[in-house]
């Protein structure tokens, strides 16, 4: 039995601290009873109760809950076509086609979707946010989509077909059944991604179609005050459960 590498286990232990200690940071200081973060006064839900009123907030959180269930029901219909034709033609071009997006960097993603909204004479709002976060969900679905298909037996397609099934038949009854995590996982994940995105959105949102993730920024621009720690805290855990639960469905789609 091979031992473990110190230095190895303390950078990753630097790492994580790294990262998740701020998370902790901010969630702690959101119960508390200051408006100021440099030091702890004492527990409260005050800030909590605060986000409850303030409807600019609440107007946020509905828009972006409808624009991330709109996004990951779409891209999860075009992503779970583009995935099962990724496994069954294996282009190159189709390929870079279909992934490109997952690869750019999300400045050029907003920027040219912003460009072509104006060149199509689209106006800015709840639909072509709708429309941006689509565009690069579809990828995310098809990539969860085309590992579930690595692994699925070709022989119960073709069992079918001997059997008398169509294509359509086929691909219902069998494919479909047998891809359903993977396409759930999809959803979720293009669901959690749309939910927290920023950049995309600040250039293809339009007036009075402020998300979540909009809003914090508007309100962090002035100071870091306990409220924005609240509705972060409750933003991180949102996307903690939806990774737990995309995990269970499928595990494989967040080692790909």
């Amino acid at each position: 039995m091979s031992r473990r590498n110190p230095f190895v286990t303390a950078a990753a232990v630097a790492v994580y601290a790294f990262l998740y200690i701020p998370l902790i940071v901010v969630a702690i200081f959101s119960f508390n009873d200051s408006r100021l973060n440099a030091e702890w006064v004492g527990f409260t839900l005050k800030w909590y109760r605060q986000l409850l009123e303030n409807d600019a907030m609440l107007q946020a959180a509905t828009n972006s809950l409808i624009i991330a269930t709109c996004a990951a029901i779409v891209a999860g219909v075009l992503g779970t076509l583009a995935g099962v034709a990724l496994h069954r033609f294996r282009q190159k071009w189709l390929t870079a086609l279909v992934l490109g997006p997952v690869a750019m960097p999300d400045i050029l993603i907003g920027v040219s979707l912003l460009l072509t909204f104006m060149l199509m004479n689209i106006s800015l709002g709840m639909m072509s946010i709708i429309l941006a976060h689509v565009t690069f969900c579809i990828g995310f679905v098809a990539m969860a989509v085309q590992s579930r298909m690595a692994g699925m037996d070709d022989t119960l397609l073709e069992a079918a077909r001997d059997l008398g099934a169509s294509p359509w038949q086929s691909f219902r009854l069998i494919t479909l059944p047998l891809l359903m995590p993977g396409i759930v996982a999809g959803m979720m994940m293009a669901f959690t991604l749309s939910i927290d995105d920023f950049v995309v959105t600040f250039f293809t949102a339009g007036v009075g179609s402020s998300t979540l993730p909009l809003e914090i920024y508007s309100m962090v621009k002035i100071a870091v005050t306990p409220e924005v720690n609240a509705i972060s805290t409750l933003l991180m855990l949102l996307t903690l459960v939806l990774i737990t639960v995309l995990s269970r469905f499928s595990p494989q789609t967040l080692r790909s």
